[in-house]
C-alpha cells in the first residue's frame, strides 16, 4: 500500500509525437489535482508513457521500471501509461511487482482514479478503450513553448500486418472540430506560434464532410498562429485538398511526413500496405508539382520476413527516387499478435543489421546534401529555445531543419540566412547582424 497521495510526479515519454502529446496531457491532468513536476529522482509518482511499435522500446521499459524501484531514496508510486500498458495489462505487475498502476492510451483521463486506487491498495489497471471521449474529461490546454503538438485523430483501420498500433490506440476515430479549435485557440492564447497536428493516420481525419485540408485552412485563419503542420499520413488517405492546402495556404509548411516502409511490391502487399511503389511515387510527383520546395520524409522497414536482397535493393532504389529530407529506418520487429510474427522466413539480425547500416548511410547522405542546398538561402527561423553556448538560439527552418543562431527572443519568428549545414542542423545568421 502506499503512505499517502504522491506531491509531485515525473514524466517520461517514449516513441511518437502523440506520446509526447499524451504525456503533456497527463501533466496537465495531475497539475490540476493539486501535484506539480519534479525531477525523477525525487517525484512521489513516476509515469512511464510508454512506446510498443518496436521490442527494444518494450523491453526497456522493464529495464526502467527496476532501475526506478532501486532509485536512492526510496521505491516512488510507479505507473506504466501508453502503448505498452494497452497490450500487456495485467501482465505488467505480474512481471514487475515494482508497478503500482497501469493505464492504456485511451484511459488516462482516470488516472487520478487510478492513483487513489493504489494509495488505498485496490487494483489500479485500466485498458478500457472507452467510447466517451478521453478529452471531454482532461483540463483545458496550455501552451509551454512556441510550438505544440494537438491530437486530432486517433487509433488505425489500416492493419499492417507488422502493427500493433489498431490493438493498442484501437479503430481510426476522429475528435470533433469544434473540440480541435478550441484547443488550439487555448494553445495560440497560452502563446504557441505554431501547431502540430497529430494522429496515426492524420490525413484521415474528418468531420461531417469536412476533411484535414478544412481544418487547416480553419486553423490558418487564427490570429497569433503562424506555422501549421501535421504527421503522421498515411498514402491512402493523401487527398486533392490537402495536397492543394500545400499549394495555397502559406501557413502549412513546406514538409510532409509520408511512410512508404518499403521499395518493393512484394513485400508491400505482405505488409498489407494497400498501396503500391508506382502509386506512391506518383503521389510525391503531385504533391511536389504543387509545393516545389516541400521536404519529404519517410519511415523504412527492412528485414520483414522474406524479404529478400533484391527486394532490399528495390527499397534503396526508392529512396535514391524519392531524396528525403529526413527519414526514420528500422530492423523489423515482431509484435506480438501481429500476423507478421508467426510469418515464416524470418530474416536473420545480422542481415538486418547489415542491410540498415546501408539504407541509413544512404538516408544520412540525402538529408546532409539537403541540408546542404539550403546554404545562402534566407528564411523565416521559429526560435523554440535557448541553445546549449551562451547567447545561442536554437529554431526551426520551415523544412523542420534545427537551426542554430546567435540571439533572439524565444517565440520570435525571424528571418535568417543560412550560412552552414551539418548532417542534422543548420547554422544561421540574422541579415542584420551580418550588415553589422
Amino acid at each position: 500500500m502506499i503512505p499517502h497521495k504522491p506531491t509531485s510526479f515525473h514524466i517520461k515519454s517514449f516513441g511518437c509525437q502523440m506520446n509526447v502529446y499524451d504525456g503533456a496531457r497527463m501533466a496537465e491532468l495531475l497539475e490540476a489535482e493539486g501535484m506539480h513536476a519534479a525531477d525523477a529522482g525525487v517525484a512521489e509518482l513516476v509515469v512511464l508513457n510508454t512506446c510498443h511499435i518496436r521490442e527494444k522500446a518494450a523491453e526497456k521499459v522493464y529495464s526502467d521500471i527496476g532501475r526506478i524501484a532501486k532509485r536512492d531514496g526510496g521505491k516512488p508510486m510507479i505507473a506504466v501509461a501508453g502503448c505498452v500498458a494497452q497490450a500487456e495489462g495485467a501482465e505488467i505487475p505480474r512481471r514487475a511487482r515494482a508497478v503500482d498502476l497501469v493505464v492504456g492510451p485511451q484511459a488516462y483521463h482516470r488516472l487520478p482514479a487510478l492513483i487513489a486506487n493504489a494509495v488505498a491498495g485496490r487494483q489500479a489497471i485500466d485498458t478500457d478503450m472507452p467510447t466517451v471521449s478521453k478529452f471531454d474529461a482532461l483540463p483545458g490546454r496550455r501552451a509551454g513553448s512556441p510550438n505544440a503538438f494537438l491530437t486530432v485523430q486517433e487509433g488505425c483501420d489500416k492493419f499492417c500486418t507488422y502493427c500493433v498500433v489498431p490493438y493498442t490506440r484501437g479503430a481510426e476515430v476522429s475528435r470533433p472540430w469544434g473540440a480541435i479549435v478550441d484547443e488550439a485557440k487555448a494553445l495560440v492564447d497560452g502563446g504557441a506560434r505554431e501547431i502540430t497536428l497529430l494522429g496515426q493516420n492524420v490525413n484521415a481525419w474528418e468531420d461531417q464532410g469536412r476533411g484535414l485540408h478544412d481544418l487547416i485552412e480553419a486553423l490558418a485563419a487564427m490570429p497569433g498562429l503562424v506555422r501549421i503542420r501535421y504527421t503522421t499520413s498515411h498514402p491512402n488517405d493523401m487527398a486533392d485538398g490537402l495536397i492543394a492546402a500545400h499549394r495555397d495556404i502559406p501557413k502549412l509548411m513546406p514538409f510532409l511526413h509520408l511512410p512508404v516502409q518499403a521499395g518493393s511490391d512484394r513485400i508491400l502487399k505482405a505488409m498489407n500496405r494497400s498501396h503500391d511503389v508506382t502509386s506512391y511515387l506518383k503521389l510525391i510527383d503531385r504533391v511536389r508539382s504543387a509545393r516545389p520546395d516541400i521536404a519529404v520524409s519517410g519511415d523504412y522497414i527492412v528485414g520483414f520476413p522474406g524479404e529478400s536482397e533484391a527486394d532490399f535493393q528495390a527499397t534503396l532504389d526508392v529512396v535514391r527516387a524519392i531524396g528525403h529530407a529526413q527519414a526514420f529506418s528500422f530492423k523489423y520487429s515482431p509484435r506480438p499478435g501481429t500476423p507478421a510474427a508467426t510469418m515464416g522466413d524470418q530474416v536473420p539480425a545480422e542481415v538486418m543489421d547489415e542491410r540498415l547500416q546501408r539504407l541509413q548511410a544512404l538516408l544520412t547522405e540525402q538529408q546532409h546534401a539537403f541540408n546542404r542546398a539550403t546554404i545562402g538561402r534566407t528564411c523565416e527561423v521559429l526560435i523554440e529555445r535557448d541553445g546549449k553556448q551562451p547567447g545561442q538560439r536554437l529554431g526551426k527552418s520551415p523544412w523542420l531543419q534545427s537551426v542554430l543562431l546567435d540571439g533572439g527572443v524565444v517565440g520570435d519568428l525571424v528571418e535568417v540566412e543560412v550560412v552552414g549545414a551539418g548532417p542534422l542542423s543548420l547554422v544561421g545568421v540574422r541579415p542584420e547582424r551580418a550588415a553589422a
